[in-house]
């Protein structure tokens, strides 16, 4: 293991903690299904007094596909405004997780921004290997856009973003629609997006068996997505690895938000220089001491209010700048 940064000291005092209680190691037959929508506080819980609704839905999956689960959220009494859009694709390496477990994020941007937010429901590797998940998440995003007058959208004003899997994801929304001539996206939020199947970068290695997110379960998680003959392959789709693509040009406008201190540091730096080098945006913050997921994991430290103001100025910016 080649040596790793050091953890900013808010960000290893929580990881402490974490070390104290043994974790179970998963594979792919362990995998938590069973009652991972209750895991988390629920939606009213989340929202706590604040002014915000939502609702659950079912809408079409893509074609020949089981429907997905959404859920809406918007500020009360909005149902005949037009507001901007967020559509949030949750994480969790593709292979676990449930949106309920990011509703405190997506509610806290309905609140400071203002917005109508879509969280989806995604199907998870190895049960659906790709490309289920990623055209899951394609097809909330062109429902999303197609509903907005009903959903009280504007549909140019519609940011997709997530954080780790979901951001990836999100990128690979962002290349099917540019691919696929589909809906224009105001921006990508690419929050340390899993982005590079290889796990071949210097900080791929560095994180072997410390932080959050570590190298074994990412090896486990592009596997199950991949399955074993194209899982570490540079030969393996774009729409399911990013860092694949061949050509970044023509994209949304990109936030790329990444811990200095995890493994995805590198290919998330390389994806923002990629696209500079096509002429395009990419807004690049790399949080120093910043374990993966630090803002989930670490939400009283320091980085975690310097980059939740970050994002929330780039959102403002994107949305103003869309209107």
């Amino acid at each position: 293991m080649t040596i790793p940064v050091p953890f900013d000291p808010d960000v290893q005092a929580v990881l402490d903690e974490i070390a104290k209680t043994p974790q179970p190691v998963l594979t792919r037959e362990t995998l938590p299904r069973d009652g991972v929508d209750r895991m988390f506080p629920d939606n009213d819980a989340v929202i706590a007094g604040r002014d915000i609704t939502w609702e659950d839905r079912v809408i079409p999956g893509p074609p020949g596909a089981p429907d997905i689960e959404v859920t809406i959220f918007r500020p009360a009494g909005s149902e005949t405004s037009t507001l901007a859009g967020f559509v949030n694709i949750h994480g969790g390496g593709m292979i676990v997780g449930h949106r309920s477990w990011e509703t405190a994020r997506v509610v806290d941007i309905v609140a400071e921004h203002g917005v109508v937010a879509v969280n989806v429901e995604y199907r998870l590797a190895p049960e659906d290997p790709y490309p289920a998940g990623v055209e899951d998440c394609y097809a909330a995003f062109v429902w999303t856009h197609a509903h907005a007058t009903e959903l009280g959208i504007d549909p140019a004003r519609i940011v997709v973003g997530g954080g780790s899997a979901g951001g990836g994801l999100t990128a690979a929304v962002a290349l099917l629609a540019r691919d696929r001539r589909g809906p224009v996206m105001a921006g990508q939020l690419l929050l340390c997006p899993m982005i590079d199947n290889t796990n071949t970068t210097v900080a791929s290695r560095q994180y072997d068996g410390i932080g959050t997110w570590q190298r074994d379960m990412n090896l486990l998680a592009w596997s199950c997505v991949l399955g074993e003959e194209l899982a570490f392959s540079t030969e393996a789709p774009a729409y399911a690895a990013p860092s694949r693509a061949t050509d970044v040009s023509g994209l949304p406008p990109a936030y790329i938000e990444v811990g200095e201190a995890e493994m995805f540091r590198d290919e998330d730096t390389e994806y923002a220089l990629r696209i500079w080098a096509t002429g395009g945006q990419a807004e690049l913050h790399v949080w120093g001491g910043g374990a993966h997921g630090f803002d989930m994991y670490m939400p009283d430290a320091e980085i975690t209010r310097a980059a939740l103001a970050a994002r929330a100025s780039w959102l403002r910016r994107i949305w103003r700048t869309a209107a």
